[in-house]
């Protein structure tokens, strides 16, 4: 009985210390009561400071909590996800500028479309390739040569050339003399193989338009020789020995370092030499090469031999049927079957141009050039990216370029003449040249040629002026296609129908 009392306090404070522990464990389970008790216990413990960074730590544990949820969502999005911020590779904002496959199967369509061509002319034509032919076209008859004549008698105007040159360099010839001597000399260049083309009956067109291109390369090449001389001697006083020649002629040098000056080199080795390279602007240096790449020479002497008897047997096999198909159209003055015509002669007259250029600016150029060590090299630029007509015309021949610039356009620059008006004399010298060496072998007067090369100069400001980019060089692949060879293709259709008409008469 008496020990009752003392029991029952103990009993109190266990059932004290029970709920106790069930409060300190119940709000771990709930989140509010674990606050609150926590709030409680900090109050009691630090005041209210304490009160403030649960809180704190509440609202950044939920944010990292929501913020690593949406990086598992962006995470599963973008496993998931096939699409993004693109452009199609044809636009012209996607920055794509491979298309190399697009151009190979450009090469694969000409190729197969030309193929078919090739099939159903043979078809309808059979073999028309006939290499006897091909002689004919420069000799009419076995026993007279006037083509290889007029290139022997070539040599009397370059000794000419030589001769009033050295009588300049010792005095003996004034310079109005001199003058008077090379303009003669270079007017009989042009007038004498066009007189002989025009009166002997047995010069044949191909044969007749050779020997007027080599005198024409010849006159161009004399012109040059007598401007440099005549610059020499202007700066024979102060300035002769800085004015010093390169290898041109190593065998007369004994030493890498020996250069000749003014007038050392009015030698015939030197001017022949000059005659031969691949260049129409003469120099007292020129630049040489080492060596000669015997490699290099075959290749390219297998280029030009392949090439030279693809020319005739696509001129033979593709372009003579048609334009014999013509001819009846041309005399009934039927406009839309020439047109036809015309257009279907414009490919293959623009392929076989294409391969021209490539047989006689790369193969036969640089043959020549190997042969004889001649260093220069640049016999074009990268004329099909023209984007203006211009461009093209500056970069397409860049010997006949250097010439004009050198020796017809700065020269009128530097006596006052107008920009415009000497690109204007450019084109007009050019369109004369063009009409010489179609209309005399031809031995008929038309003007295409000269009318061709003229509108070169309005073409040339339309497309500088509206047309740029891309458009620009459509416009100048167009024109080159359809209207450079146009008139051409018109001289041979005037040809073909003078003498058709005349065997039917």
């Amino acid at each position: 009985m008496g020990d009752s009392p003392a029991v029952r306090p103990v009993t109190r404070r266990r059932r004290a210390t029970l709920s106790a522990g069930r409060g300190a464990t119940l709000p771990r389970a709930s989140g509010a009561s674990a606050a609150g008790s926590h709030g409680a216990v900090a109050g009691n413990s630090s005041g209210g400071d304490g009160e403030r960074k649960p809180e704190e730590w509440e609202s950044a544990h939920n944010k990292a909590k929501s913020e690593r949820r949406k990086q598992r969502r962006d995470d599963t999005s973008d496993r998931l996800s096939c699409h993004q911020l693109q452009q199609s590779l044809l636009s012209s904002t996607s920055g794509y500028r491979n298309y190399r496959g697009i151009l190979n199967w450009c090469v694969v369509m000409l190729l197969l479309s030309n193929s078919r061509l090739f099939l159903e002319n043979l078809l309808k034509y059979g073999i028309l390739v006939d290499p006897i032919q091909v002689v004919s076209l420069f000799v009419k008859d076995p026993y007279s040569w006037p083509a290889a004549c007029l290139l022997i008698v070539s040599n009397l105007f370059i000794l000419v050339a030589l001769y009033t040159e050295r009588q300049l360099s010792m005095g003996s010839f004034t310079e109005r003399v001199g003058l008077l001597v090379h303009c003669v000399n270079l007017s009989v260049i042009l007038s004498f193989p066009a007189a002989v083309v025009l009166l002997v009956p047995s010069m044949t067109p191909v044969g007749s338009a050779f020997a007027l291109g080599t005198y024409t390369i010849l006159f161009l090449k004399l012109y040059s020789y007598k401007d440099v001389n005549m610059w020499c001697r202007e700066l024979s006083t102060a300035k002769a020995k800085k004015l010093s020649r390169s290898l041109s002629c190593p065998s007369d040098q004994r030493s890498g370092n020996h250069r000749v000056c003014y007038p050392g080199n009015l030698t015939i080795k030197d001017l022949y030499y000059f005659v031969f390279a691949p260049t129409l602007c003469y120099e007292l240096n020129f630049p040489r090469s080492p060596t000669i790449r015997t490699s290099f020479l075959l290749r390219r002497l297998v280029e030009m031999l392949f090439f030279i008897q693809l020319l005739v047997g696509l001129t033979q096999q593709w372009m003579i049927p048609i334009i014999q198909s013509s001819m009846k159209p041309l005399e009934e003055m039927d406009l839309s079957r020439m047109m036809e015509r015309l257009l279907r002669l414009a490919v293959p007259n623009h392929l076989l141009w294409l391969m021209f250029f490539y047989w006689f600016f790369h193969s036969s150029l640089n043959f020549t050039a190997e042969l004889l060590r001649f260093g220069d090299r640049q016999f074009y630029k990268d004329w099909w990216n023209s984007e203006t007509v211009t461009y093209f015309w500056q970069n397409w021949n860049i010997p006949v370029h250097k010439w004009c610039l050198r020796h017809f356009y700065k020269p009128m620059l530097r006596r006052g003449v107008s920009k415009i008006v000497s690109q204007s004399a450019v084109f007009f010298l050019s369109a004369f040249f063009h009409e010489y060496l179609v209309s005399v072998p031809l031995r008929m007067f038309r003007l295409w040629a000269f009318m061709g090369m003229m509108a070169q100069l309005p073409l040339a400001w339309f497309v500088g002026r509206f047309l740029r980019g891309n458009y620009g060089n459509a416009a100048v692949w167009i024109s080159l296609i359809i209207g450079q060879p146009f008139a051409v293709l018109m001289y041979v259709h005037d040809y073909y129908v003078i003498h058709y008409s005349q065997v039917t008469d």
